[in-house]
């Protein structure tokens, strides 16, 4: 039997669902759009540049060292040559420089080639080894003393210091935030001066520098250790100002 009632009952029911799809997809669109937006590069923006900077004093210094010897018989330049690395290194290390701070770094062997006019060809007229050791110090006072002994040690070539920071991250952070602090600021004085808002950060970046350059000391001594001893230099680190530059974009509203 036709029920008029039950019939209207069903019809809006029908309504009512039809309007809560089409505002839960109109809610979704909506959301899409936001999405969408904001995905989208301001047409106004602002960018503002600024720099962050914190003076600190290089905590370690590096520096090579070289013992190089030349002969004809390979074998006993090689012992000379570890005889006299060995010597070394044991010193630097009596001076409390670590043993992680002590690395080898090179060891070459070389043939020193000459040519016969008479017999019209080339032959090994000897040897040259090179061994070299990098040393990390990390008391300062001990610097002068170590570079003025290696001489009388057998030591025929020195290379210069470098000042360094053991750990430059920490200072970099510090700088960091101050350079973001003044571009946040900068924008914000130059968005009142000019009347407009600043929305949100677009994009950034950084670029960082300002590390202490390195500090010649001795240049390289003659071989065969045919050389006057070096008397140990005084030698002072100074500070340097640990730098970073940032670039801000921001949204204009």
């Amino acid at each position: 039997m036709f029920n008029p009632e039950k019939l209207k009952n069903w019809f809006w029911w029908l309504v009512n669902a039809s309007l809560l799809v089409l505002i839960l997809l109109g809610l979704s669109s909506l959301k899409t759009l936001y999405k969408y937006q904001g995905s989208l590069y301001p047409s106004r923006t602002l960018i503002v540049s600024a720099e962050g900077k914190t003076t600190v004093s290089p905590d370690v210094t590096t520096f090579t060292f070289s013992v190089v010897s030349e002969g004809a018989d390979p074998e006993k330049i090689a012992d000379e040559n570890n005889k006299t690395m060995n010597t070394t290194i044991q010193f630097i290390k009596e001076q409390g420089v670590a043993d992680k701070d002590v690395k080898t770094v090179g060891y070459n062997l070389f043939p020193r080639y000459e040519y016969d006019e008479k017999a019209k060809k080339t032959f090994i007229s000897g040897y040259t080894l090179t061994q070299t050791v990098l040393v990390k110090i990390r008391n300062f006072s001990k610097i002068g003393k170590i570079l003025g002994s290696l001489p009388e040690l057998g030591i025929n070539q020195i290379g210069s210091l470098n000042f360094n920071i053991d750990e430059p991250d920490k200072y970099l952070k510090v700088a960091r935030e101050e350079a973001f602090e003044k571009a946040s600021i900068k924008a914000k004085e130059m968005a009142k001066q000019n009347r407009v808002r600043i929305g949100r950060v677009v994009t950034f970046s950084e670029s960082a520098g300002g590390y202490p350059p390195p500090i010649p000391v001795y240049e390289t001594f003659g071989r065969g250790g045919a050389f006057a001893a070096a008397k140990a230099p005084s030698i002072e680190s100074g500070s340097q100002e640990v730098t970073v530059n940032v670039s801000v974009t921001y949204e204009i509203r």
